[in-house]
């Protein structure tokens, strides 16, 4: 009997246990999952003979080095920061390790005694980081082997709401964690455009978005992520001369949330004195200049609207100039934000989510250049079984089936670019419903 151990029964967890638990029999697996919270754990395994619930402490060393000794392949679905000391006890007992996260910088200081000891720590194993590096490589890898000159390429990604739910008017909820929209975009964005370096300061972030069109789904808009630059290395594309890594939202979207950018609700610097007797209408006017005019009037002039604008109704929807109290104390500005907009971005029981991916590649040939588009869409089941979920988790469980069938033989800190690695996941993602469209045109 194969032991695979799953640290953290969260619900990106849910569609990786779901496939092990189908898998397990055929393959003569036990899934032992372990979770601070015993009853989340049995609820996930739900009495299936193969699996067992437990709870865990993964901060306890001894109790750290006796579950991983027990397994011969060890994942991790636990908070990045808790990733290292859950994969330096696999290297110290030769266990291979899986994790969705960006390869941290603790990470990566295990990579010479990994590698050493003959061990393979598999991160950046999920939709984004993970089928974007995995779909990316392929068309790369299939570029490059017909002899052809890369330009340019670029990626977005995104999760948002169905459109069969989208039942407020920013046609946006939460299918993530909402703290990492809050503060997403901060410090600087940089990539490059036709051989320039570009850099874009958090206020202007939101304020030029790109365009976009999703087979089967319409027009989207993108925002740039921060670092885009560091993807040459990983897909051994350095000298390109254009590259670009986004965020999709729908149209309209860049240009409303940039106001909260632009006011300073964004904010996590400072905390806002008496913020728990705060109104939702004081919380807006604190940013604002005093005159005589109404918090609405003031609040359009300071974004660079009029008060009849179509966008102001995206933020009279959030209930922004209402009398609700804040009720948080020592509340920073993006705290505060998150908690209104939580009240209404918050999945409804019968909602589902959305992910829509899409690469866009621009290359030569024989001096014609060619432009690739493709695109991914998937939507989600219902609240257990989300897009975002079923996208993070499958990559995680069909490398976890690949290594202990021997199909892996790579060692270290790797990510997914490798073909032994993408090829296959790939597949399988397809067989599962996860797949990407291309179509292939001259450029002008």
């Amino acid at each position: 009997m194969t032991t695979i151990l799953i640290v953290g029964a969260g619900l990106s967890s849910t569609s990786l246990i779901d496939y092990l638990l189908e898998h397990a029999s055929e393959n003569q697996w036990q899934v032992r999952l372990a979770d601070r919270s015993l009853e989340l754990a049995q609820s996930k395994i739900k009495r299936n003979a193969n699996g067992f619930a437990f709870k865990f402490d993964v901060s306890d060393q001894e109790e750290r080095a006796r579950e991983v000794g027990k397994a011969d392949l060890v994942i991790s679905m636990l908070p990045p920061p808790m990733h290292p000391m859950l994969a330096r006890e696999c290297v110290k007992q030769s266990k291979p390790f899986l994790s969705p996260s960006y390869v941290s910088p603790e990470m990566q200081v295990l990579d010479k005694k990994a590698k050493e000891r003959g061990v393979l720590l598999l991160n950046e194993l999920g939709v984004d980081p993970g089928i974007d590096h995995m779909s990316a490589m392929k068309i790369i890898d299939k570029i490059k082997a017909k002899g052809g000159e890369l330009l340019s390429f670029k990626s977005y990604c995104g999760g948002i709401l169905a459109p069969s739910c989208s039942t407020n008017i920013w046609q946006y909820k939460f299918t993530w964690n909402p703290r990492n929209v809050v503060t997403a975009g901060k410090g600087v964005a940089t990539y490059k455009e036709k051989g320039q370096y570009k850099y874009l300061p958090y206020q202007q972030v939101f304020a030029h978005p790109l365009k976009t069109i999703m087979p089967g789904y319409g027009d989207f808009e993108v925002y740039p992520n921060r670092d885009s630059l560091s993807y040459r290395s990983l897909y051994h594309i350095e000298e390109i001369p254009s590259i670009l890594r986004g965020t999709m939202r729908r149209p309209g979207f860049c240009k409303a949330w940039n106001a909260f950018v632009s006011l300073g609700c964004t904010d996590e610097s400072y905390v806002m004195r008496d913020s728990e007797n705060l109104t939702y209408e004081e919380y807006i006017e604190s940013f604002l200049p005093h005159d005589e005019r109404s918090v609405e009037e003031r609040f359009a002039d300071c974004i660079g609207v009029s008060f009849t604008d179509p966008i102001m109704e995206k933020f009279r929807w959030l209930d922004l100039f209402s009398d609700k109290k804040v009720g948080m104390k020592e509340g920073t500005p993006a705290l505060i934000l998150q908690k209104i907009l939580e009240e209404k971005w918050t999945l409804d029981p019968d909602d589902k989510d959305l992910l829509v991916m899409q690469h866009q590649f621009v290359y030569q040939l024989n001096g014609q250049q060619k432009k690739i588009t493709s695109s991914m869409s998937y939507e989600g089941k219902d609240q257990d079984h989300t897009a975002m979920a079923y996208t993070v988790g499958l990559p995680l469980a069909i490398a976890a089936k690949l290594i202990l069938h021997s199909k892996i033989d790579l060692t270290g800190v790797q990510i997914p670019v490798s073909p032994q690695i993408y090829e296959p996941v790939l597949r399988e993602l397809k067989e599962l419903g996860v797949y990407f469209t291309e179509t292939e045109e001259d450029c002008r």
